[in-house]
C-alpha cells in the first residue's frame, strides 16, 4: 500500500554517496532576466518575478489531494466527531505530500501508479515523497528504509516506473543531506551517489517530473554548508531544485530567504525551491522544540502562485496531523493534534 510519513524530518540536529551521473541539461525554466536577478550584487535574489517560460510550473497548478490519505480516511470514518468539520475544511481539503516510507519493493510501482494515474485523470499534480534511504533519520524516531544502497537503487527504479508521463513533483529523501552526522565518509559518498542516481532515474522515467533535494531549513545548517552538501549529491547535474522546512515550523519568509541564499551559493540559474508550509502558521515553538510542539498551526495552503520567481511552490509536504513521534507513533494520524493545528 502507499504509505504516509513516518518522519520528524526537518528537525534541527538536536538529537543526536558512486559519483553523480550526469544527465541531459535541464531546459531553462526562467528567462535570462530571472538569472540576472539571482546574480545581482551580493548574489542573492531580490524576489522579483520574471516572465514565465513554457517549462515553468504554472501558477494555476492544482495539486492532488489523495482520497486515501490518513486524514481523508479519518474524516470518512468519523462523521459524528465534533472535530471533523474543522479538520475536513482546514486540512483534508488540501493537497498534501504522499509519502512512500515503508519498504515494500514488490508493490512500490503499483503504489506510485495508483497516485499518478488518479492525479492525471483529475488533471492535477501530485507531490510524492520518496523516503527510503538506508540509515534514514540517523536511527531516530523514523529509522528504517532500504537495507542497503543496492536495495535502495532497486527500490527507486520501481518507484520511478510508476510515475507515468504527466507532471509530478518528487521530494527526494527528507533529512538526507541536512542530517548526515551518523555517516562516515564512505557512507556519505554512497548516499550522495544514490541521490544523484535517483534523480536521474526519475527524470529518465518521466521527463516532466521535478525533483527536489534536501536543503534542511533556515535554523539548521548555513546556506554555504548546505549548498556544498547539495552540490556533492548532484543537485546541479541531476535535480530541478531544493526543498526546505519539511516537517518543520519555520516562517515562510525565513525559508524564502534561506532558499534564495542556498540557490545563490549553488550558482545555477535553472534551480528552484519548494517550501513546506504545512505547519508553520504560527512559526516555530519558542523553545525550539521540533517534535509535535504545542501551539503550532497550519500555514499557507499549497500553491504554485508564490509571487517569487525562485520558489516553485508552497507545499504541505508533511501532512498536518501526522505526528513526529511524541504525540503518538511517528507517522500516525492524531485527530487531537490535527484539530490543534487547524484551530490555533
Amino acid at each position: 500500500m502507499t504509505t504516509t510519513d513516518t518522519t520528524p524530518a526537518g528537525h534541527p540536529p538536536l538529537h543526536p554517496h558512486t559519483a553523480p551521473r550526469r544527465r541531459t541539461p535541464r531546459p531553462l525554466r526562467r528567462t535570462a532576466a530571472a538569472a540576472a536577478v539571482l546574480l545581482l550584487g551580493t548574489g542573492l535574489a531580490v524576489g522579483a518575478a520574471a516572465p514565465a517560460s513554457a517549462a515553468d510550473l504554472p501558477d494555476d497548478t492544482v495539486f492532488f489531494a489523495d482520497p486515501e490519505s490518513q486524514v481523508a480516511q479519518w474524516v470518512a470514518a468519523n462523521p459524528g466527531d465534533d472535530r471533523r468539520p474543522v479538520i475536513e475544511e482546514r486540512i483534508a481539503a488540501h493537497a498534501q505530500g504522499i509519502w512512500f516510507s515503508n519498504y515494500e519493493p514488490e508493490t512500490v510501482t503499483q503504489d506510485v501508479q495508483r497516485v499518478t494515474d488518479a492525479a492525471a485523470q483529475a488533471g492535477e499534480v501530485p507531490a510524492l515523497v520518496a523516503y527510503q534511504l538506508p540509515n534514514r533519520d540517523c536511527g531516530g524516531a523514523s529509522a528504517g528504509g532500504a537495507p542497503d544502497i543496492p536495495a535502495y537503487n532497486a527500490w527507486i527504479d520501481g518507484f520511478a516506473a510508476g510515475l507515468g508521463e504527466d507532471p509530478v513533483l518528487v521530494v527526494l529523501e527528507p533529512d538526507s543531506l541536512a542530517l548526515i552526522s551518523c555517516l562516515d565518509d564512505q557512507e556519505l559518498a554512497e548516499r550522495n551517489g544514490a541521490l544523484a542516481r535517483a534523480a536521474g532515474v526519475i527524470h529518465d522515467a518521466n521527463p516532466q517530473a521535478r525533483v527536489y533535494l534536501d536543503a534542511g531549513h533556515s535554523a539548521w545548517n548555513d546556506a554555504e554548508e548546505q549548498a556544498q552538501r547539495l552540490r556533492a549529491a548532484g543537485v546541479t547535474e541531476d535535480a530541478d531544485g531544493i526543498y526546505t522546512n519539511v516537517s518543520n515550523y519555520r516562517h515562510t519568509d525565513d525559508e524564502r530567504a534561506f532558499a534564495t541564499a542556498v540557490l545563490a551559493q549553488l550558482g545555477d540559474p535553472d534551480l528552484r525551491a519548494v517550501v513546506d508550509t504545512s505547519r508553520n502558521g504560527n512559526g516555530p515553538a519558542a523553545d525550539g522544540e521540533w517534535c509535535d510542539p504545542a501551539g503550532r498551526a497550519v500555514g499557507e495552503p499549497p500553491t504554485a502562485a508564490t509571487g517569487d520567481a525562485l520558489i516553485d511552490a508552497y507545499l504541505w509536504v508533511k501532512p498536518p496531523g501526522e505526528v513526529d513521534g511524541c504525540a503518538g507513533p511517528a507517522g500516525s494520524f492524531s485527530p487531537d493534534y490535527a484539530y490543534g493545528l487547524a484551530t490555533n
